[in-house]
C-alpha cells in the first residue's frame, strides 16, 4: 500500500467508523456467537502472498463484527463506560503515525512535555491539591499517564514498598529487605477491585481486606482495628488503596477518617477513582473526594467516562522521588545530556517504552472544554437517576445500595436465583447487556450509563425489556401455593449457580462476566455439575478436592500443590480475617480452592462432580518462619483392607 492508496483507504475507514458509531443502535449489543466461532471463518494458514485490501476490508463485517460486544451502544450497561470520541480517535491516529516511544525526554521531547502540561490541566480540572502538580515549585509531585488503573495501583504499591523498606532499614540496619518485605501488610476494602490483590501478589506482600460498613464504605474504625491487630502480630502496615467509586456499587471510602489514621501510622494512601474520577470535573461531586489532601497518589481513567478511549489512566503522585527510587535504572544507552533536568517518564512506570497518549487527552480537553465535559457527565448522572426512579416505582424490585453517579444496582426481591435468572433472560436476548456483582451476599445486577448518546428514550426502552423479563420469570410463581413455590425455588437453587461460581470470594464483590450467564445453556449437565459443586463448597468455605494430575511429592512424602488461585488468578483464603497471603503469619488457615472456569472445567467435572472425591482429602497450609506459605494436600494412609 503506497501513500496514494493509503489516502483512499484511510478515508474509507473513517467513513466506516463514522457510519458504525452513528448506526450503532441497530446492532445487537451482545454478540450471538459461541466460543470458537471465528476459526472456521479464517484460513488455517497465513497467506503466502499479500491479499488485496478490498478482500481484507470486507472481512471486518464477515469475521470481526459478529463477535463484537458493542461498548459504544446506548444499550450497553455492563461494567463501566469505555467511551471514545472523534477527537480522541483523531489524536490516536496522529500518535500512531508519529509512533513516538517516549521513555526519556530525549527520545521525544514533545511526548514528555505535552504529558506534563495536560496532566496539570487535568489535576486542576478535578480539584487535586497543588502538591500533585508538575508546575508547583515547592513539591516534587506530578502526573503521568499509565495504561490502566490496575497498573497505577501496582506502581503506587511498589513505590510505597520501597519507601517503607528504606525507612525500616534506617532504624534496623541489620534487617534485610527480604525480611522486612515478609512483614509488610497492605489494606483495602472488601469492596475494592481485584487489581489490589494482584498488585500484592506481584509485590509479595500481605493484603488485609477490611470489612466495609452498611453503605459499602471503608471507615476509619475498621481500618484502625485491622492495623492494631496486625501490629500485634508483628506486621508492618505500609499501604492503603482507598476506592472512590467501588466496582460493585460505586461506593466511596471515607478519606477524611482513613487519612488521619494513615498519617499517624505513616501509611501510603493510593486512591483508585477509576470510574468516578471523571465526575470530579463537576464541582458538585467533589465532596466525594474530601480528604484527598491526605493521599500520596491518585488515579482515575479518562478512558472510562471522559471520552478518551482506552488506554489512558491519569495518575498523580506527591513525590516523584518515591517512583524514581522504585523504578530507576539508568543504563548508558538511555542517558542523555538533559537527564536530571527534564522528566524521564521511564522512571515513573513498570515498562520502559510508552505511547504518545497525551495527544488524545489534549485533543479531547481542547475540543469539549471543561463545560462540554461537565455537560456530558451531568447527562450521564441524570440518566442514572431516571433509571433509579423507574426501579423504585416497580414493587417487584429493590435497590440494595444507594445510587452514585451513573451506576444503579438493582435486583428482584427474594432469592438470589431469581435475579440471576433475570440477568440470564436479559442478556440472552442481546438487546441490552448487563453484568452482576455480589454485595454482602446479595446477587445484584449492575446498570451503568455508558454511551455518550444515551437518552431518556433509551433508558425507558431498556427498562421495559427488563420488566418484561421479570414478568416472564415471576408470572409462573404467582399462581403457586407456598409449598409449590418452595419446590420451584429449590429447582432454581440447583439450576442457577453462575453467581456463586464466578464471584471472587464470598466476601469480595468482584465483577462477574455476565456474558457467561448469557451464553451457557440452562440444562447442560456439565455446567450444572461444575456450578453446583463449586457453589456448594465455595460459599460454605468447604474444601474442594484437587485433581491428582496437579500433585507433586514433597520431601516428607506428602502431596502438595504449588499455589492457591482465585477466579481471576489471585491467591485467596476464606478465613473471616480475609488475608491475601503470598506470605503470612505462622498459623494454619483454611483454604478453599477456586480456579478459572476456562482452564479447569474438565478437572472439576472429572474429579469432583462424578463421584471421585476422596472423603479424607483436605488442604492445609504450612508457614515457614520467614513467612513463606506452602499449600499441602494431605491424604491419610488408607488400610488396604
Amino acid at each position: 500500500m503506497d501513500a496514494d492508496e493509503f489516502r483512499q483507504r484511510g478515508k474509507e475507514m473513517v467513513d466506516f467508523i463514522a457510519d458504525y458509531l452513528t448506526t450503532i443502535r441497530t446492532r445487537r449489543v451482545f454478540p450471538n456467537v459461541k466460543p470458537g466461532y471465528m476459526r472456521p471463518l479464517i484460513d488455517e494458514e497465513a497467506p503466502k502472498q499479500g491479499e488485496p485490501w478490498d478482500q481484507i476490508f470486507n472481512d471486518i463485517e464477515r469475521v470481526i463484527m459478529p463477535g463484537i460486544t458493542h461498548w459504544q451502544s446506548p444499550y450497553m450497561h455492563a461494567y463501566f463506560p469505555a467511551l471514545n470520541s472523534y477527537p480522541s480517535l483523531l489524536g490516536d491516529m496522529l500518535a500512531n503515525s508519529l509512533n513516538q516511544i517516549g521513555f526519556t525526554w530525549a527520545s521525544s521531547p514533545a511526548c514528555t512535555e505535552l504529558e506534563t502540561v495536560v496532566m496539570d490541566w487535568l489535576a486542576k480540572m478535578i480539584g487535586l491539591p497543588n502538591d500533585f502538580l508538575h508546575s508547583h515549585a515547592d513539591t516534587t509531585g506530578g502526573g503521568v499517564i499509565q495504561t490502566t488503573a490496575s497498573e497505577a495501583t501496582l506502581v503506587a504499591l511498589l513505590a510505597a514498598r520501597k519507601e517503607v523498606i528504606r525507612r525500616v532499614q534506617a532504624q534496623f540496619p541489620y534487617l534485610s529487605p527480604a525480611e522486612i518485605n515478609g512483614r509488610l501488610v497492605a489494606y483495602c476494602s472488601d469492596q475494592a477491585h481485584s487489581s489490589v490483590e494482584k498488585a500484592c501478589l506481584i509485590g509479595l506482600v500481605k493484603l488485609n481486606l477490611v470489612p466495609s460498613d452498611d453503605k459499602l464504605r471503608l471507615r476509619g474504625s475498621s481500618l484502625r482495628q485491622a492495623i492494631a491487630k496486625d501490629k500485634e502480630n508483628g506486621l508492618i502496615p505500609f499501604y492503603l488503596c482507598a476506592t472512590l467509586g467501588t466496582t460493585g456499587a460505586c461506593a466511596f471510602d471515607n478519606l477524611i477518617e482513613l487519612g488521619a489514621i494513615c498519617e499517624r501510622e505513616n501509611i501510603w494512601i493510593h486512591v483508585d477513582a477509576a470510574y468516578a474520577g471523571t465526575a470530579f470535573i463537576c464541582p458538585e461531586f467533589r465532596h466525594l473526594m474530601n480528604g484527598v489532601e491526605f493521599t500520596h497518589s491518585f488515579a482515575f481513567n479518562p478512558s472510562k467516562w471522559m471520552m478518551v478511549h482506552f488506554d489512558c489512566t491519569a495518575m498523580w503522585v506527591k513525590s516523584s522521588a518515591a517512583l524514581h527510587r522504585a523504578f530507576n535504572v539508568d543504563p548508558l544507552y538511555l542517558q542523555h545530556e538533559n537527564a536530571g533536568v527534564a522528566i524521564d517518564y521511564m522512571h515513573w512506570q513498570v515498562p520502559l517504552s510508552r505511547r504518545f497518549r497525551a495527544l488524545k487527552l489534549w485533543f479531547v480537553i481542547r475540543s469539549f472544554g471543561i463545560e462540554g465535559l461537565q455537560k456530558h457527565i451531568r447527562n450521564g448522572v441524570r440518566m442514572g437517576t431516571l433509571f433509579e426512579s423507574l426501579v423504585k416505582a416497580d414493587k417487584r424490585f429493590e435497590l440494595p445500595a444507594d445510587r452514585h453517579l451513573g451506576l444503579v444496582v438493582f435486583r428482584l426481591k427474594g432469592d438470589n436465583e431469581l435475579t440471576e435468572q433475570l440477568l440470564k433472560e436479559i442478556n440472552s436476548g442481546g438487546q441490552i447487556h448487563c453484568v452482576p456483582a455480589s454485595i454482602k451476599g446479595k446477587y445484584i445486577i449492575r446498570f451503568t450509563v455508558t454511551a455518550t448518546s444515551t437518552n431518556s428514550d433509551d433508558i425507558n426502552r431498556d427498562w421495559k425489556i427488563i420488566q418484561a423479563a421479570a414478568s416472564k420469570i415471576l408470572r409462573p410463581l404467582d399462581s403457586l401455593t407456598p409449598q409449590e413455590r418452595r419446590n420451584k425455588m429449590k429447582n432454581l437453587h440447583d439450576d442457577f449457580r453462575m453467581s456463586l461460581v464466578l464471584s471472587n470470594t464470598p466476601h469480595s464483590p468482584c465483577l462477574i462476566n455476565g456474558s457467561f450467564a448469557a451464553i451457557l445453556p440452562l440444562n447442560t449437565r456439565h455446567i450444572y455439575a461444575m456450578t453446583h459443586e463449586l457453589s456448594q463448597r465455595g460459599l460454605k468455605n468447604s474444601l474442594l478436592p484437587i485433581s491428582t494430575r496437579r500433585r507433586t511429592k514433597n520431601y516428607s512424602g506428602q502431596q502438595t500443590i504449588c499455589k492457591q488461585m482465585s477466579m481471576d488468578g489471585s491467591m485467596i483464603n476464606s478465613d473471616q480475617q480475609k488475608y491475601l497471603v503470598p506470605m503470612t503469619s505462622s498459623s494454619s488457615l483454611p483454604i478453599s480452592r477456586q480456579g478459572s472456569l476456562d482452564s479447569r472445567i474438565e478437572e472439576i467435572l472429572e474429579n469432583n462432580s462424578i463421584g471421585n472425591t476422596k472423603p479424607n482429602e483436605f488442604l492445609t497450609t504450612t508457614i515457614s518462619p520467614y513467612g513463606h506459605m506452602d499449600l499441602n494436600i494431605i491424604v491419610p494412609k488408607i488400610n488396604k483392607e
